[in-house]
């Protein structure tokens, strides 16, 4: 429609320049107009006695304006308008032809009225013509796209076969070629579905500075009308042997709503968690999966959905992450101001944990201190240490009654940078002597705190009192009592009052309430907990959680439970001296990684001297060292790029040692673990990507099409700045929508006068 009114593409009008050919000069044609318009306004204004009165006022302004509006037309008409437009030279440019080979362009739409694959379709649009009109003008090159870009001579070389598709470094490549290749435009037909995280804006740049139009036809359904699809599974990188752990695991699906399903989680083949979800509507649905690690070592999680009837894509029901979980002990220090049974049991519930050595001070009386759980007579010998490298070898620390004048001033700051700098985790006891009543109302530890505390003293009660889980308590794994979550929240309700309890105040913004207690009908915060600076802090008001031992039956182990919980929540993510990552734990049909290192001196502050190396273990064994180098810009942070080339799981041991050290691994270790799978990615997003093909058309400056639609594009890509070019003027004159615009004014004029009763 838009060539039958305008006689051109809209390319010409988009990327051509407005040219008048007449020789008369254009300062003519405005006095022409305004002249024209001013005796058609004097003609107007001297026959104002005689119209009609319906005539009058504003409704003759509109008469005027379309009778100067028709003149001015006709004037231009007089100085030959035209577009001036670069256009490519027949036969002097290339066309490059990008054909998408990948498996996912073999699927069969359903409903899609053919039954051949996408492939078959893109090679039918080709040979339906688009290959002939497009040979007719210029020279055309046949691509092959999959992981890499390679030139074929045939159609039938394509089998959509390959494992994965790689987009934007594919069309990298043909800007590249472009630089001493008259390419003029590329045409690529795809389903859109890429591998590589999408198109880079490194690309499109390329694209642009060679102004290489690329025009996109895009192949598949734009959405599944029946199909779950597991989006993401969000899962810890490391864990401490035998912790209890949670999965998120984000899925999307279409034609499935009110249906229950199976979620599954495999560790090494072995079933470590099932439970039956609702499918829900449209959009993202998150759902959650305990686990228990497991003993030491890496291994491969696997999340799967059973395949539902009628789904039309079962492939993209599995996703596979890699877990390090490892046997080494987190140190925890707790110090205690006066003996009470909290600070018996507490110690006792931990004491058969492999995971958790807990070493505390505990003031017997006013000059006297007790130490438990050391490892050398003269660890804590001087009490709370005195240097940050002292208290920074722990990994997560216990304030139970003890006031803050027992601390010096350099210790309490030592205490808020083990949290901020270090990473520790900080977690505050009720009791006689604590929160308010021993005076952490106040810089720096108010400003550790989860909470603000009230002002004043006596905010320690003994009065029993039930604790009670809120709503995230219900779904927090430190309140998991019970391994299924239905039956901890009841057994929650059934645990022996409390001791006492103490007035923590009010929650800060960003803080998590898990408990509280209910007192004269007021709630209390309980359990409270936030993340600060590296690290993170937890409010416990109660000193009397003891009688949930004391009070219960010998085998119920409530309370040694969520003491465990707590405290391997308190010191699972504190850091050491070296922390390792990598931004991608699954490279999907790729072998590059990058791995990472954050290092820290004994200190704790950045080592921006550090000599580091990665051993990598491949997944047959094989081993390879490599050296990491300093970040530019990021002081204490050390990568390299390194190529996984096989499938399968990896596993890297980073080491850093201070500069000019001897001693390997001085500063300490870490590992992360990372996987490679090939031929997986295709068998996810098997919609069109319509929303990508659509963006990279419009940036380009080429245009999406549709199948049916795509014997328009050999017309249109003529129009590029790219390649060999040469101008065309194009008359303007003669194009339908000037005539019709002629006759709609004249029209306009007629139809008002006679509405207006004046013709």
């Amino acid at each position: 429609m838009f060539e039958f009114l305008f006689k051109y593409p809209p390319e010409v009008f988009s990327k051509g320049s407005f040219v008048l050919l007449g020789t008369w000069p254009r300062w003519i044609l405005v006095v022409l107009v305004l002249a024209a318009g001013a005796l058609l306004g004097w003609a107007m204004w001297k026959k104002r006695g005689s119209l009609a009165p319906s005539l009058r006022g504003a409704r003759a302004v509109v008469l005027w304006s379309l009778q100067t509006g028709l003149a001015a037309l006709l004037l231009l008409l007089l100085w030959q308008p035209a577009i001036s437009v670069a256009a490519l030279k027949p036969q002097q440019n290339i066309v490059a032809v990008v054909v998408d080979d990948s498996r996912s362009m073999a699927i069969k739409d359903a409903g899609s009225g053919l039954n051949t694959g996408r492939l078959e379709n893109a090679k039918r649009v080709l040979n339906d013509g688009l290959l002939r009109n497009l040979s007719s003008r210029f020279q055309v090159r046949l691509y092959q796209l999959s992981s890499n870009l390679s030139r074929v001579d045939r159609l039938d070389q394509l089998t959509a076969a390959a494992p994965s598709t790689r987009i934007g470094p594919g069309l990298s490549q043909l800007a590249a070629e472009s630089a001493t290749l008259p390419i003029g435009a590329v045409v690529l037909l795809t389903d859109g579905a890429d591998n590589s995280g999408g198109i880079d804006r490194d690309t499109i740049a390329a694209l642009r500075a060679h102004r290489l139009p690329v025009s996109t036809i895009g192949f598949g359904k734009d959405r599944l009308d029946r199909d779950v699809e597991l989006e993401n599974l969000d899962v810890p990188a490391k864990a401490l042997a035998n912790s209890r752990l949670e999965a998120q695991v984000a899925l999307r699906q279409r034609g499935f709503g009110g249906t229950k399903a199976t979620l599954t989680m495999l560790a090494g083949g072995n079933v470590v968690a099932s439970r039956e979800i609702l499918l829900k509507g449209s959009g993202q649905q998150i759902e959650n999966l305990e686990f228990n690690a497991g003993p030491a070592g890496v291994k491969n999680l696997e999340v799967k959905l059973n395949p539902l009837p009628g789904e039309e894509n079962p492939d993209n029901n599995r996703l596979t992450r890699v877990l390090s979980v490892d046997d080494s002990k987190r140190h925890i220090l707790y110090v205690e101001g006066e003996p009470r049974w909290e600070y018996k049991f507490l110690r006792r519930a931990v004491e058969d944990d492999p995971a958790l050595q807990v070493a505390s001070i505990l003031r017997t009386t006013q000059n006297k201190l007790y130490r438990q759980g050391i490892a050398s007579p003269s660890d804590l010998a001087q009490g709370f240490p005195n240097k940050p490298e002292e208290l920074f070898a722990y990994d997560g620390l216990i304030l139970g009654s003890v006031e803050t004048g027992f601390f010096t001033t350099t210790q309490q700051e030592m205490i808020k940078q083990f949290v901020d700098r270090r990473g520790g985790g900080i977690l505050f006891l009720g009791g006689p002597s604590s929160l308010s009543d021993g005076g952490y109302a106040n810089p720096p530890f108010s400003d550790l705190l989860p909470v603000t505390l009230p002002q004043g003293k006596n905010t320690f009660s003994r009065d029993m009192v039930e604790a009670e889980l809120t709503a995230a308590g219900l779904q927090s794994l430190i309140c998991r009592i019970d391994e299924d979550a239905s039956k901890s929240a009841e057994h929650w309700k059934i645990l022996p009052y409390l001791a006492n309890y103490q007035d923590a105040g009010t929650p800060k913004p960003g803080a998590v309430v898990l408990a509280n207690v209910n007192v004269a009908g007021k709630k209390l915060p309980l359990l409270i907990t936030e993340n600060y600076g590296r690290g993170r802090s937890a409010v416990f008001a109660t000193g009397g959680s003891w009688r949930w031992k004391m009070q219960q039956p010998k085998e119920d182990i409530s309370q040694p439970v969520f003491w465990r919980q707590l405290l391997r929540w308190l010191v699972t993510p504190t850091p050491s001296h070296v922390v390792a990552s990598t931004p991608l734990p699954v490279l999907a049909d790729a072998g590059e990684v990058t791995l990472r290192a954050q290092v820290r001196n004994t200190n704790y502050l950045p080592a921006a001297d550090a000599e580091v190396k990665a051993r990598i273990v491949g997944p047959d064994g094989s081993a390879e060292t490599i050296t990491l180098r300093p970040e530019a810009l990021e002081e204490g942070t050390y990568s390299a790029r390194w190529n996984a080339a096989r499938t399968g799981s990896y596993v890297a041991e980073i080491t850093a040692k201070s500069s000019g050290s001897k001693a390997e691994g001085d500063l300490g270790s870490d590992v992360v673990t990372f996987r490679r799978e090939d031929g997986v990615a295709e068998g996810f997003h098997h919609e069109q990507n319509r929303e990508l093909l659509e963006r990279l058309a419009e940036e380009t400056g080429g245009h999406y099409y549709q199948p049916k639609d795509a014997g328009h594009l050999a017309d249109n890509i003529a129009y590029s700045e790219a390649g060999i070019t040469g101008r065309e003027t194009k008359d303007l004159w003669d194009m339908p929508i000037v005539f019709l615009g002629l006759i709609l004014l004249r029209a306009a004029e007629w139809l008002l006068r006679r509405n207006w009763g004046a013709v």
